[in-house]
């Protein structure tokens, strides 16, 4: 087996029915570790825990889900990290209920990169999925690792970008880890777990449960600086996200947008409550600046030779130095208005052109 008996002392306390983090985080700091735990007399737990608690300790979980984790643990992509180790994440840390153990698969050394949470709706524009990838790139080759909950929309355009950029994205999700939901972004957890990395509080198994997901949040704005709401209507659950992150001291930012968009109501919402109004890149940054931690060295560099970037670089030839709209693009390169935009908006956010009122754009020397 890949680990010792002391993860198997955490994964015993973690798969015990009825007992939450809250439980065990107040019975680690009367006993000092899972194993004294465990292996305590029922009245002394009993002193921390109500009396059934106390006795399903003493029962212990079921042994079958204990080697099921064990053996799932066998791949090296894969691993339980814990309160006691010197890895789980800092920020996390520091929220009102951290997990005790998490769940992960993938790049173990993300964890300990500054962080910006990107969330918005589900059933996003075009606008709004071009601004979440663009602005997660250019933020991800800031430095800034992008976090997301892998939900259609928002969530999955803000990973995409997160790992075109130096570093990557991380996805906080609400099954347990050998679940993909939805299952329609298996593609997408297929290069997170291999470029960038999943994370869940949940034990493997563990289905969709609604419940589950609003719970899963605040371990998305509390491993981050800083979150970022690109699209979201008033009862969106991307504000519970922003709720949260704001409880937890994070600075909260939103892109505003159209006064006649249910979407764009969330977000002037937020703005209206002290959120930072984000029109560029620059912005976040300078909203973070603060932290001292943007400076952090990208996990991984790139060479920007992709083929985005080649595209990116050819639409400036078309562009000239001109003013030109949207249409008179489309016309040059055979390309859709929807990937002129987003490519328009790349190389805004890198400083190469900048837009002019009536929507007509200019490239900049």
């Amino acid at each position: 087996m890949k680990y010792a008996s002391d993860i198997e002392s955490w994964l015993s306390l973690n798969l015990i029915d009825g007992l939450g983090g809250e439980s065990i985080r107040r019975l680690l700091i009367a006993f000092g570790n899972p194993a004294a735990i465990l292996s305590a007399h029922v009245t002394a737990l009993e002193r921390i825990v109500k009396k059934t608690t106390a006795h399903r300790i003493k029962q212990g979980a079921e042994r079958d889900n204990i080697i099921n984790v064990l053996k799932w643990l066998e791949d090296p992509i894969n691993a339980v990290i814990t309160l006691a180790d010197s890895d789980y994440p800092a920020q996390l840390l520091n929220i009102a209920d951290p997990p005790p153990l998490l769940y992960f698969k993938g790049r173990r050394e993300l964890l300990q990169q500054p962080a910006l949470a990107v969330v918005g709706s589900r059933n996003a524009t075009p606008q709004g999925l071009s601004n979440a990838e663009a602005f997660s790139e250019a933020a991800s080759n800031a430095g800034l690792c992008i976090i997301s909950g892998m939900a259609l929309g928002i969530d999955t355009a803000a990973h995409h970008g997160g790992l075109r950029g130096s570093a990557a994205s991380i996805a906080i999700v609400g099954t347990g880890l050998d679940i993909v939901y939805p299952a329609k972004n298996h593609p997408l957890a297929h290069k997170l777990a291999k470029e960038g990395a999943l994370i869940s509080e949940f034990p493997l198994g563990t289905p969709a449960i609604g419940r589950n997901f609003p719970r899963r949040n605040r371990i998305i704005s509390g491993m981050t600086q800083g979150c970022l709401v690109v699209e979201a209507a008033l009862q969106s659950g991307s504000l519970i996200t922003a709720r949260q992150a704001l409880e937890q001291g994070r600075e909260v930012m939103a892109i505003p947008g159209s006064i006649h968009s249910p979407l764009s109501k969330g977000c002037h919402a937020l703005i209206k409550q002290g959120a930072k109004l984000i029109e560029n890149t620059q912005d976040i940054l300078d909203e973070l600046s603060h932290l001292a931690l943007i400076d952090a060295a990208p996990v991984r560099k790139k060479e920007f030779t992709s083929a985005q970037s080649t595209e990116n670089s050819l639409l400036l030839k078309y562009l000239g130095y001109d003013v030109v709209n949207i249409d008179t693009l489309c016309a040059r390169s055979g390309l859709t208005a929807e990937v002129v935009s987003a490519m328009l908006l790349t190389l805004e956010l890198d400083g190469q052109i900048s837009s002019l009122p009536g929507g007509w754009y200019q490239r900049i020397e």
